[in-house]
């Protein structure tokens, strides 16, 4: 399995960008899953269904199944959140990961960034950033690719990690 980061400030368009990838990385038959970081705060589940009652009345696990998908979904109740490499374990095989979020991770990132957000750029800070996807002209010494050539990103990551 190849592990590949998507990382940028909120608002900077990687949910989109990754949106598009997904379609071109499968197309050329890769199997491909995803692994977001979220707030503490979200939740999956909806109040009122069996699951969430079963989940609030403490149980520890509880997992959903159907002849169309399953989720489990595993409460921490007051734990330290698992290390980045310890939720990649989860995953079935497959080809690429794509990893949004998880800006610290000692994994090869895209760094997506825009003017917008009037943040920074990451990459100079972090050594695991191979390349920067960007709608304006940054100064830089990695590939800068343009945001908005979702095929070249993606041709980018499948050369990066030699999944071609």
């Amino acid at each position: 399995m190849k592990i590949f980061g998507i990382a940028g400030w909120s608002g900077s368009g990687k949910t989109t960008l990754i949106e598009k990838l997904i379609p071109r990385f499968t197309a050329r038959g890769l199997r491909v899953s995803l692994i977001k970081h979220a707030h503490h705060s979200f939740d999956v589940d909806q109040p009122g269904k069996d699951s969430y009652r079963h989940r609030h009345a403490g149980a520890a696990e509880v997992l959903v199944t159907s002849s169309r998908r399953w989720v489990l979904m595993h409460e921490l109740r007051g734990a330290q959140e698992p290390p980045f490499e310890e939720q990649v374990k989860h995953f079935a095989p497959c080809d690429l990961l794509i990893v949004e979020g998880f800006k610290h991770a000692p994994i090869p990132k895209l760094e997506v960034w825009r003017e917008a957000p009037g943040e920074g750029l990451l990459h100079p800070q972090d050594p695991h950033i191979v390349a920067v996807a960007s709608d304006a002209k940054i100064e830089t010494k990695l590939p800068l690719l343009d945001l908005n050539d979702d095929a070249r990103i993606a041709e980018f990551v499948v050369k990066h990690l030699a999944l071609a």
